[in-house]
């Protein structure tokens, strides 16, 4: 079963804060705390579990954290929580220190923990449970009653964006960084492919993974090649690898090179300033503090989303480009807002894979 949902959240608090309060974490090397203010033994909690991007990634961690930060604020009452992974072999062990606690529903945020929290969800059938970026069924297939499965169509996001990069390269190449491959980095892949050729079918596109989501040394030498090569447009999906092109374009941009970054998940124009300009060009933004913010809420009011697939796309604002848009031409927004009309519509269907993509190129 899928819901769609339209988003009641309008304001998150400010990134600075939102770090601040949650604490350096570093008693133990995978612990995290709590928001001011959420008293532990409260009304209701709300608690999650960090990839190995951890809390800080300026991303889709990041994200969460300020939904449920958002979401403590806005009611009385509430306790938050989040346990940072440094590796994957935290996952389970700080999913199972949440349920053991009685967290009233516990985040996985990443479709990286999908194998941890299927047998951490069967071990505790009483705690409620979620997962961001993935749908976990049991051996049959069927939906787990106690996992709510929250995900984004990210290819339709990417779309925009890659309209945006291929009206505004100047030299027809532009690039795709991926974090780890797999289906759900795939769509951001696919759908920013979809949009540059759409707008500019001549353009050039590499794609490159780093099989990671923390290595930003590595993100780093990845857009130095690219950038290296002629490309002057990175379009990056690998969380804290991310923060490495952003170090790369901004050192590259010191020295008089015209090149941009596109952010991922939230508004990245901040990572990309520098003392003489911004290298962000725009963001594909993803409202994983939308969603996880609504599916605490539905929690607290009795209507836990267990055993569903909650997806939040374009028609209803889950994913879309950032609000700063002071590097984006006028004619790349106009362009923008008809792709998405046309989207929406109906009238083009945005790839999620290698298959779709192939046969959208063969009909352009």
């Amino acid at each position: 079963m899928k819901k769609k949902f339209s988003f009641l959240l309008t304001t998150v608090l400010a990134a600075g804060t939102i770090l601040a309060a949650c604490g350096s974490g570093d008693d133990e090397a995978n612990e995290g705390q709590g928001a001011d203010g959420g008293a532990e033994g409260g009304g209701f909690s709300a608690k999650m579990v960090t990839d190995e991007g951890g809390v800080d990634d300026k991303s889709f961690n990041q994200s969460a954290w300020e939904g449920l930060q958002a979401f403590e604020g806005d009611f009385d009452d509430i306790e938050i929580e989040y346990l940072q992974s440094n590796s994957a072999s935290d996952y389970a062990p700080n999913l199972n220190r949440l349920a053991r606690d009685g967290s009233d529903i516990t985040f996985a945020i990443g479709f990286l923990m999908e194998d941890d929290i299927r047998e951490i969800a069967n071990q505790h059938q009483d705690n409620n449970f979620a997962i961001v970026d993935t749908v976990v069924t049991d051996g049959d297939d069927n939906l787990i009653d106690n996992i709510a499965n929250i995900t984004f169509a990210e290819h339709q996001g990417s779309f925009l964006v890659g309209v945006v990069a291929g009206l505004q390269t100047e030299t027809d190449q532009v690039g795709f960084i991926g974090g780890v491959e797999s289906a759900l980095i795939s769509k951001f892949e696919t759908g920013f492919k979809a949009g540059v050729l759409a707008v500019n079918p001549d353009a050039q596109i590499s794609v490159q993974y780093a099989q990671s989501f923390n290595d930003a040394s590595l993100g780093q030498g990845i857009a130095d090649s690219m950038y290296g090569s002629g490309i002057d447009i990175i379009y990056h999906a690998a969380g804290g690898v991310g923060n490495g092109v952003f170090t790369e374009a901004t050192d590259r941009a010191r020295n008089g090179e015209n090149v941009w970054v596109i952010g991922v998940d939230r508004d990245q124009h901040e990572e990309g300033e520098y003392d003489g300009g911004n290298v962000t060009l725009t963001s594909m933004v993803k409202r994983v503090d939308e969603a996880v913010y609504q599916v605490s809420e539905q929690t607290m009011n009795g209507d836990y989303p267990g055993g569903q697939i909650l997806e939040f796309g374009l028609e209803d604002n889950g994913v879309g480009i950032a609000e700063t848009q002071d590097n984006v031409s006028d004619e790349a927004l106009q362009a923008v807002e008809e792709y998405k009309q046309m989207i929406l519509d109906g009238e083009i269907d945005v790839p999620q894979n290698d298959e779709e993509f192939e046969e959208y190129q063969s009909n352009l």
